[in-house]
């Protein structure tokens, strides 16, 4: 059976099952009815003791002293905290929901190069037929002078291109495969490397090879990553052109 408990010379009733809840003394058994009655105000979310403690600010409110009204201000700052916790975890599901939502747009975005040419970091280039595959190098800096070295397989140097002063970002490089002599280089697999220059000090120069994006797959951070026809795996992010 419910009781009331009286507060105040107005004689308003605050329901016993609500004070229980509020005082964590809330008894387990009892009637059908009893537990029927206490289903609303003794649960534990943030909602429950949201809603509880609004019903217990209105009945003080209500039956204070004019004269010598009590002290609301610690239910007030935890009304403000259960509202706080309320609004954290209904930001921590919108935000995994765009999370998700964001990874499979990843995906489709990464689907859609499936057949491009692309930049990626990389350092070996290839050369067929009188031509190179393309390549470029990506800088964290302006530069007074970028060089491009490229070695043949037995590592030796065969040209070293010049490209003068280069801006920050990534700079695409067009080469005929020619020696230092301007004789035609054979048919075959050569290795890249790029130095930067700034104010006679060496600058950060990484070095991009051209590959074809011959699909897409899951990697184990759960972004996708490109797979390209150098044998390769990068993730989206590390593309730095698309030709």
């Amino acid at each position: 059976m419910t009781t009331n408990t009286t507060i105040g010379s107005s004689g308003t009733g605050v329901s016993q099952t609500l004070l229980d809840t509020m005082n964590g003394t809330a008894s387990a058994s009892g009637s059908s009815s009893a537990t029927s009655s206490t289903s609303s105000t003794s649960g534990t979310s943030a909602s429950d003791l949201q809603s509880t403690f609004l019903a217990l600010l209105v009945a003080q409110m209500k039956n204070q002293d004019p004269t010598n009204p009590m002290d609301s201000s610690q239910m007030t700052s935890q009304l403000a905290e259960i509202n706080t916790v309320s609004g954290i975890s209904q930001l921590n599901t919108t935000l995994s929901s765009l999370a998700t939502q964001l990874s499979s747009g990843q995906q489709s975005q990464a689907a859609l190069l499936i057949g491009s040419t692309v930049l990626a970091p990389g350092s070996s280039i290839s050369v067929a037929s009188g031509k190179a595959s393309s390549f470029g190098v990506q800088l964290a800096n302006s530069v007074s002078d970028l060089q491009v070295v490229v070695k043949n397989s037995a590592g030796s140097i065969v040209n070293t291109l010049d490209l003068g002063a280069q801006s920050a970002g990534t700079v695409p490089v067009g080469w005929t495969p020619t020696d230092s002599a301007g004789n035609t280089l054979p048919d075959g697999t050569y290795t890249i490397s790029a130095v930067g220059t700034i104010n006679g000090q060496q600058a950060t120069a990484t070095t991009l090879a051209g590959a074809t994006v011959q699909s897409v797959v899951m990697q184990s951070s759960g972004t996708p990553g490109l797979v390209l026809s150098n044998g390769t795996t990068v993730g989206l992010t590390s593309v730095a052109a698309i030709l």
